[in-house]
């Protein structure tokens, strides 16, 4: 199928915006969401809206069924072991907060090493910084190369004896750049450590496998991979999970409340305190089923050619720089830049009165910021629905940008 027949399925990109047709390129943030996730969520809720594990009646029965029947989509599309494995939350963040503060507050001591890059997420830095002072461990950064990839020799140098956990993203949200988390979970587990992968920017552009990445967590978010918002996954390897204490309690994660005391349901339950992410769930199941029948390899082939091409076009217009590598074989289809003496702000409004939507800001990596030297950038992202025909209006819209600053100043 090609982007052109799969936009189709798409309903909020057949519109026009300020007058022209919609060219969506910010799916880093959130992806758009074809016609069959909504009305699977729809379906829920007009046909079978009701609270699962709770009731024998046919509708709670219908609903603990589609519930519990994602979970079993989500374990076959990461590769888990089994369902235990496999906890939904509300997004990547409550994935890595919910390690940080259960298993870090647990394992890590006064002295310990936690490990991070300086590409990372905020949601993959602020966990971490908030444990380090809690327990007096010590926060550090592996360093990377020019192009924004992180050396093995570097990450080898980084991890000791001392680090507990590494934590590291497997796409970055800025660069686009894929880093080998596989090799560094062999080098973390070497120093007995954990290591903990943020799957927000993989999990929908490339296929998963966390027991060949043998990662001991990894986190990703439903609405960045044609899903619903407010619903994300946390697998972890059931032998640390069941030694781990619930960070959230109440209805739903309990086995049996006395007065003084109360126990835990077993795996995967006894994380998911409250009414559960119902619908969300059943939206994220039916986002799989359709990435699924497109095919994972699909999906990254055309995301790499659309870098490729990105890459090409947009450095051919002067005085544009681009950040991360320059090989879109080495990237996902993130490509960030600036463009000189104009503000990624004011790209981003002129390239909007086009009907072009791009990011524009620090992008939630303020230590990356720095580490480029600029205080924001602006950002096209890519997915399946998109096409070199999207790259051209875009490039377009850059040499207009360029043009209408510099007649102003």
């Amino acid at each position: 199928m090609n982007p052109y027949e799969i936009r189709k399925l798409f309903p909020i990109l057949d519109q026009e915006v300020n007058g022209q047709p919609l060219v969506y390129l910010d799916s880093a943030a959130t992806s758009q969401k074809p016609a069959v996730v909504i009305e699977a969520m729809e379906q829920y809720y007009r046909g079978y809206n009701s609270n699962v594990h709770r009731g024998v009646h046919t509708l709670g029965t219908k609903a603990t069924d589609a519930y519990e029947g994602a979970r079993e989509k989500v374990r076959k599309f990461i590769n888990a072991s089994s369902t235990e494995e496999i906890i939904f939350t509300r997004g990547t963040t409550t994935s890595l907060n919910t390690v940080a503060r259960s298993y870090g507050g647990a394992h890590v001591k006064e002295g310990d090493e936690i490990v991070i890059s300086y590409m990372e997420h905020h949601s993959n830095i602020i966990p971490w910084q908030q444990l380090a002072k809690e327990k007096g461990a010590v926060l550090k950064y592996i360093p990377l190369q020019e192009d924004g990839t992180i050396s093995l020799d570097d990450v080898r140098a980084t991890i000791t004896d001392a680090t507990k956990i590494v934590s590291i993203m497997q796409v970055s949200n800025v660069l686009g750049v894929i880093n080998p988390v596989k090799e560094i979970a062999k080098i973390a587990h070497e120093h007995d450590a954990v290591m903990v992968v943020d799957g927000a920017q993989s999990s929908p552009h490339l296929k998963v496998d966390v027991r060949d990445l043998d990662c001991d967590f990894f986190a990703f978010s439903g609405h960045k991979m044609v899903g619903p918002t407010g619903i994300g996954v946390l697998y972890g390897k059931k032998n640390l999970l069941e030694k781990m204490e619930p960070i959230e309690f109440g209805g739903e994660m309990i086995d049996f409340v006395g007065l003084q005391e109360s126990t835990w349901k077993e795996l995967p339950w006894k994380f998911e305190g409250g009414t559960p992410i119902i619908a969300g769930a059943i939206g994220l199941g039916a986002a799989i089923d359709f990435l699924e029948e497109i095919g994972l390899d699909h999906i990254e082939r055309h995301e790499h050619k659309l870098a490729s091409y990105a890459i090409e076009k947009m450095s051919a217009v002067e005085g544009l720089t681009i950040y991360g590598p320059k090989d879109g074989e080495k990237r996902a289809g993130v490509v960030t830049f600036n463009i000189n003496d104009v503000h990624p702000h004011d790209v981003a409004t002129v390239l909007d009165a086009d009907g072009i939507a791009v990011r524009a800001g620090h992008h939630c990596a303020q230590p990356l910021m720095k580490w480029l030297d600029v205080s924001s950038t602006a950002r096209a992202s890519f997915y399946l629905y998109n096409t070199e025909e999207d790259i051209d209006k875009l490039v377009s819209g850059l040499v207009k940008t360029k043009e209408y600053f510099s007649n102003v100043f």
